[in-house]
């Protein structure tokens, strides 16, 4: 039995929300803050899990064997891509160069690569939202990738209505960890039903 919950605003309540009621969720919620805005978080199914590994252990082992800098980290992370109280993200995976934006509560700031993980209840988000929200943060490259379209979408900020799609088979480069492109024709093989 798959156990979801969908992703929820609560915008209808008329009040401008804050970290600190991110903070005071009961245990196990999730949540993402929009300008004061909440949005509950859905329950990430077994096969955007199973992405979100295998491409955190594809990033990380690249860092590893370059003696890189860059910190590679999974949510749930916060990520305060405003000094404002109001926002509030949890990327599926961020790789943060400067490690003067990590502290105990998150990344304070933009981090330099986002990458999502599309699933049902969160696509609307992923390519709107949070594509708007990293893009004016000064994200340096945001990466969607879609189990179901079996693409992963690269936009930069430089060119955010003109994004570069790739297809799960292809090698796809990123300009954050010199040398390294992800073969992602293993992320088409990873589906659970």
């Amino acid at each position: 039995m798959e156990i979801r919950k969908r992703s929820i605003s609560m915008a209808s309540e008329n009040r401008t929300y804050t970290v600190e009621d991110i903070i005071a969720l009961p245990e196990g919620q999730r949540a993402e803050l929009f300008d004061g805005e909440m949005v509950m978080m859905a329950s990430p199914a077994t096969t955007h899990q199973g992405v979100l590994v295998w491409l955190l252990v594809e990033i990380s082992n690249h860092i590893r064997e370059k003696k890189g800098k860059c910190q590679v980290l999974a949510a749930p992370l916060a990520v305060l891509l405003k000094d404002d109280g109001k926002n509030y993200l949890e990327p599926d995976i961020v790789v943060i160069c400067d490690e003067k934006k990590l502290d105990d509560r998150g990344c304070h700031g933009a981090p330099d690569w986002v990458i999502e993980i599309v699933s049902p209840f969160s696509r609307k988000l992923d390519y709107g939202r949070k594509l708007t929200a990293y893009m004016e943060a000064g994200v340096r490259e945001y990466w969607i990738v879609d189990p179901e379209k079996q693409a992963i979408v690269v936009y930069h900020p430089s060119q955010p209505d003109l994004p570069a799609v790739y297809r799960f088979g292809d090698s796809v480069k990123t300009d954050i960890c010199e040398g390294l492109a992800i073969d992602s024709a293993p992320l088409g093989d990873i589906h659970y039903s």
